[in-house]
């Protein structure tokens, strides 16, 4: 059993990093604003899922802490990238 999660995680670990790859593409070629805030939202997304996939496989809960931190700063900072591209500006006077 713990041969199967050594192997899954390795094999999601990769896979996020294809992923990651893919939206630093998208983050670098995107023809639009908006392309690329989204390959940023994806990376995020991604590297927490690589933080979460590494802390199962290697079985300590400082990488499930990070994780958490990574979701709440990237979930703050999509928001504030959100507003910009709405309104111009992220603090309103």
């Amino acid at each position: 059993m713990i041969d199967l999660i050594d192997w899954a995680t390795a094999f999601g670990v990769v896979c996020f990093g294809l992923g990651l790859a893919c939206a630093a593409w998208r983050l670098l070629r995107g023809p639009t604003l908006t392309d690329r805030v989204l390959a940023l939202d994806t990376m995020y997304i991604n590297g927490m899922l690589t933080v979460l996939a590494l802390g199962l496989r290697l079985g300590t809960d400082l990488y499930f802490d990070i994780a958490l931190l990574m979701s709440v700063l990237g979930f703050a900072s999509s928001a504030a990238m959100a507003k910009f591209l709405l309104r111009g500006e992220v603090i309103e006077p």
